[in-house]
Formats: C-alpha cells, structure tokens, sequence
C-alpha cells in the first residue's frame, strides 16, 4: 500500500547515491510528469539525476547539498530542471542523508513549484510597480491605522502637508485626529464611515500643514483586510482640493452674497426669512421684516454716475449692517432695495425706537466725488405672526409698507396694517394708466449699441420709456413689476417688440452686415404656452428675421418649471431666435445653466464689471467667467462698461461684446440710423 501512495504523488520520491552524477536507484512513477523521463530511463542514465538539473544551477546545487551533509544531513533545496522535451521547470527537494556501507545514500521528494515561481514573480513585479507609483505618483498615498498614526505615506503626501519627507511626517504628525484636522470630530467621522461601508470617497476637510497654514483636501481610502479578515490598515490617496473649494466659494458668494454690498442677496434673504419663521413658530416669539428704499438714489445715479450710486449703496449697506444685532440679517432686495429680518422682538415700541435710529443714521448726509448729499430712506414694516405667518406674505405686507411710507412724503416709517392690503395709490395709477398708454402709443424706445471688439456696433438692446404727461418720466423698474402683476406683460412686451423690429428692420435695409436686436423677456411669459408662436407672429409681420433677434432672460426663469421652461427655450432656439442670460453673476448663478439650458449669450452684469479695476477677486471672477463661456462657445456680452481702463481689462479677457454708457448713451433711432452710417 506504501509503495502504491508513493507511486501516486505529484512529484519524483527517490533513492540515490551521493556522487557526482546523484545516479538513481529508485525513483516513483512521478518522474515522468516531472521530468519526461520513465523511471526505467532515469535509472539506466549514466548522467543521473544531475543531467536532469539545469547546467547553470547544478554547482550551486552540489554546493549546497554538501553544506547540508556536513550538518545534521537534512537539505531543502530549489533548482531548475530541463525536461526530456527542453522545458525549464522550476522544482523544490527535500530530502535526507544517511550512511551506508558504499558511503552516502539520499532519499527525498522533488515536486514541480513552477507555477508558484510564477505567481511569486508576478507578485514581486506588482510590489515594483505599485513601489513605482506609490514614490512618483502626483497625489498623497498613505496607509495609516485606527489609533491615528501614519504607518506609510509618499513624497507627494509630504510635500502636500509640507514636510520634507515621508519619514519627518509619520514621525512629527503622530496624532492625525489632533494635529491634522481642522474641524473637531472630522476623524471621527473618517472612522464611522470606514466601520460602516469600508471606505471613504471624496472625503473632503479642512487640514492643517506644517507651517500652520489651512488647505483643503479630499480623500478616497478603504480598509486593508488579511486573508481572514483581520483588519491591518487604511490605505488610500489624497488631493489638494483648495484651489477648486476657493472656486466653489467665490461662486457660493455670487449665489448667495450681493457683490456690491457684500450682503446676503435676494435668494439667501428668503432661505434665512423661511428659517426664521420656522424659528419663531417653534419659540412662539416676534420677528419683523423691514423694506427699506432709499428715496433719491435715482437722482444721485443720474447726476453723479453709477460709480456714484454704486458707493452710496455700499455706505448704506455698512450704516445699517452696523446698527443691527448678530441674530438679525440685512439683505440687498436689488437697486436701492434692502430687507431686514428683526428676530425675538420684545416690544413693538423698542421695535419702532431701533428702526428710527436705523433711518436716521442711513439719512446722515454722504460724502460723493466730493460733494455732500443728503439721502433719506423710506421703511416698511410687517411683524409675524400678525401680519402674516409665512415669508411671502410678511415681505408684500412689509413692500406694500414701505410704498405706504414713500406716499406719505418718503423719509418715512410705515407699519403694516389691514387697510394697506390692497394695491397702493401708486400701483393702482400706474396700472390705470399702463392700459391707456398701450391703447394710445404711449411708450417709446431706446436703443443701447452693443460694440465687439473691433470697436464696431453689432447689435443693439430695445430700453422701453414712458413719458406720462402728469407723472413724468416712469422709469423700467416701476413699470414693469406693475406689468407683471396686473398682467400687462405680454401685450407691453409685444408692443416693444413690434416698435424695435420695425425701427431695426429699417437701419438694416441695405447694410451687408445687420445688426442685432435684444429684447428682454419676463419670467411671466414663459408661463404662457405659445410665446413662440406670438412672438413669430410679430416678427412676420415686421419681415424681421429671428436670426437678428436675442431674447435676453434673467436668472430667476431658470428657478422655476425646469423641463416646461427648457421645452420653450429650446422651441425659440429652433425657430432661430438666439437666447441670452441678463445679468448673469447677480444672485442666482450656476454653471450648471450654462450646460443644460440652450444659452448662446452670456451678459456679465454691470455690478460685477464695475468692480474689475480695483477688486483682483471680481476681476478674476470675471476673467473666469468670459474664459468658460468662451470654451463653451458662447459669446459673452459685459454690461455696464463705463470706462477706457474697464473696457483694456475686458478686451485683455477676450471679452466678445461691450456696452455700456462709457461707449455710448441709449440711442433714439434717429440717432442710431446716424451712428451706423
């Protein structure tokens, strides 16, 4: 039975002689798949088994097998065979030696270990290659354990922590969850995701390096585990994000944040009042929201420039955001338009004390191209939960308010109350008289040229204006939300778009070069379901070609009926009509609007332009802003460009269009037809 298991073994049992040629006197039936070799012709062989060993290994075999035999006459040796058929066979011998009457005599075992020598190699190539990334690659490689410590970690991960090698960091950074973190528990964090689901991805913190300066860095690691199922590390890679966080952050800004003022802007306004509200609902206590508008910041803006207005509304913003408590919030609403939000109110007294101290001191006179002016404001109050129990309701009753206090002589401070719920005298006149100027013409145009940058005029955007002969000279902004909320905007935006085709269509007659036509659209028309159709109505009817006509939108129709809205915009895109974002980079931005809505124009509004030669952040944000909309192909437009040193830096962008006042005022189209000659 012996004889029968030795014979069945993968591999060559054997008995030999131990002189030069290892001559054979017994080997089992496993020769031949080991060696080639029958048994019958291993044993006949004069060469012996030393034949059989490669020529190259058999003096390190001999030697070898000699040491053995001057010990305790046990060896384990490993070698290669060439086979009968020429193949090379890498083969492991363990065996034993003993004497006898004719000297030594060896028995043992050869076994083929060929395929490991394989998979050994192929492990020690892996172990270089992985060696080879791990030292050169670009990004941070570690192995760290649970307690925190660093047991491996590359140059990159050195450099990127500011240490000046891999061994200065795991000895200095002994604590990871102390000394490397900026936010306390971000390790603990780490750790409860690794236990939970074996990895982290995009694991994003605030670090410390060694010179004490803050990056920020994302991780992707998993747990290392032993063939049963120990755990022995976590192992993973990190990259210096700051660059793209302090990206993220500027655009967080734009979104959030006026970039006149600084202050929270229109849709960080309703996300703090929704808040609130909840808040006080919880607490049962008393908020109010304040409108405020300033009374003749019109007059400063047209008298002394943009520039002018634009630093009245930054002193303004810093007088009232320093008369106010850290719990409260000021907001710029838009234009001379701020909101307040007054959280745990004890009395509506000590209420009406504070507001009164806030106009006073934003009515102090300013210091403007050094002339002093004086400003007033006008305040509208509404309290929760009497005047209302949700933000929408509390900002019209506090709007409705402040339009109560401008008509009671402006530099005013009005409380809601139940008789200013209905329309004010102000809205009212104006929506009476906004029909009769659409049945009688009462509205003209203006024309602002659009310039490239060959200094030429390549189109021009429709200013609706209003002379009343009684009120005066309504401006757009007065007018226009009146529109929308009576529900005039469609017929008022259809006459200034057969007034504009018709005047433009007449400066193109004959030009081999046309120019284009902007008019803007309210949100309010998209809620209709043939705007396309209407507005191909007026143009055939003009023999106005889409191909001239940009539809200029402003970021809030993007806030809304996502798919209703896209399916319009893709329908005016067909009809040829191209589609402009107005006012880009004022509250709402998203690059995702620039990929997903079908945009060919970009307009970078004037409040950020306005900031380009003094603020390197605005510039580069701007900068940013015509680089990305360049490489998506679109044309980008700068608004408001009023200055020779704006117009160089925007030029130096490659900034495709301009306008602005510095290169030319709204235009009759008298004046234009003139211009373009």
């Amino acid at each position: 039975m012996l004889e029968n298991l030795i014979h069945h073994l993968d591999g060559m049992a054997y008995r030999g002689r131990d002189d030069p040629a290892r001559r054979m006197q017994f080997v089992s039936r496993g020769c031949l798949a080991l060696s080639g070799y029958a048994a019958a012709t291993l044993l006949a062989s004069d060469a012996g088994w030393m034949g059989v060993i490669h020529k190259d290994d058999r003096a390190a075999v001999a030697e070898a097998l000699a040491g053995s035999l001057r010990g305790n006459g046990r060896f384990q040796l490993q070698y290669r065979i060439r086979t009968a058929a020429g193949q090379i066979r890498h083969v492991r011998e363990s065996g034993v030696a003993s004497p006898d009457g004719d000297g030594m005599l060896l028995e043992g075992f050869v076994m083929d270990v060929t395929s490991q020598q394989r998979t050994i190699r192929a492990l020690a190539q892996a172990e270089m290659r992985y060696r080879t990334i791990f030292e050169h690659a670009q990004e941070g490689i570690f192995q760290s354990s649970k307690t925190g410590r660093y047991l491996a970690a590359n140059p990159a991960l050195a450099r990127l922590y500011g240490y000046a090698s891999p061994e200065e960091l795991i000895l200095n950074l002994s604590d990871i969850s102390c000394q490397l973190y900026v936010e306390a528990g971000r390790r603990e964090a780490f750790l409860h995701l690794m236990e939970t689901a074996g990895e982290v991805v995009n694991f994003e913190s605030e670090v410390y390096r060694k010179d004490g300066k803050r990056i920020w860095i994302s991780e992707n690691a998993h747990v290392v585990s032993s063939e049963h199922g120990r755990f022995l590390y976590y192992e993973g890679t990190v990259q210096d994000i700051s660059e793209r966080k302090h990206y993220q952050q500027q655009l967080e800004m734009q979104a959030n944040f006026d970039a006149l003022t600084g202050l929270p802007n229109r849709a960080l306004l309703y996300d703090r009042l929704r808040q609130c509200v909840a808040r006080a609902a919880r607490a049962q206590s008393r908020l109010a929201v304040v409108f405020i508008d300033l009374d003749n910041f019109k007059f400063i803006n047209d008298n002394l420039g943009h520039a002018a207005g634009d630093q009245l509304l930054k002193i303004v913003a810093e007088r009232i955001a320093g008369s106010i408590r850290k719990l409260d919030t000021v907001a710029r609403l838009g234009g001379d338009e701020f909101v307040l939000i007054l959280n745990d109110l004890d009395s509506e007294a000590a209420l009406a004390a504070l507001l009164e101290r806030i106009r006073l001191r934003t009515s102090q006179p300013v210091q403007l191209q050094a002339q002093s002016c004086n400003v007033s404001a006008s305040l509208g109050v509404a309290l929760y939960p009497r005047d209302g129990l949700d933000e929408q309701t509390l900002l019209r009753h506090a709007d409705v308010a402040m339009y109560a206090a401008k008509a009671a002589g402006k530099d005013n401070l009005h409380f809601f109350t139940g008789k200013l719920d209905q329309q004010s005298d102000e809205r009212f006149t104006l929506e009476r008289e906004m029909r009769l100027a659409l049945e009688q013409g009462g509205f003209s145009l203006a024309y602002q040229p659009k310039f490239d940058r060959a200094g030429q005029i390549v189109g021009v955007e429709a200013l609706a204006r209003w002379q009343h002969a009684q009120l005066g000279n309504i401006a757009p902004d007065r007018f226009i939300p009146v529109a929308e909320a009576c529900g005039l905007i469609q017929p008022l935006t259809m006459t200034i778009l057969r007034q504009a085709c018709q005047a433009i269509a007449r400066c193109n007659h004959q030009r081999s070069q046309p120019i284009s036509l902007a008019v803007n659209l309210s949100p309010r028309l998209f809620e209709r379901d043939h705007l396309c159709r209407e507005l191909a109505s007026v143009l055939a009817e003009c023999n106005f070609p889409p191909q001239w006509l940009e539809l200029e939108i402003t970021e809030s129709l993007l806030l809304g009926d996502t798919e209703h809205i896209i399916r319009q915009m893709q329908e005016l895109q067909a009809w040829g009509a191209q589609l402009a974002m107005d006012d880009f980079g004022t509250g709402y931005s998203s690059l995702a609007y620039l990929v997903r809505f079908p945009l060919g124009i970009i307009k970078i509004d004037r409040s950020l332009v306005a900031g380009i030669e003094s603020n390197e952040q605005q510039r580069m944000v701007v900068s940013a802003v015509v680089t990305l909309g360049r490489n998506l192909g679109k044309t980008v437009v700068a608004e408001g460009v009023e200055t020779p040193a704006q117009l160089q830096l925007l030029q130096e962008m490659a900034c495709s269009q301009f306008q602005g006042f510095g290169l030319s005022v709204p235009l009759s189209e008298a004046a234009l037809h003139d211009r373009l000659q």
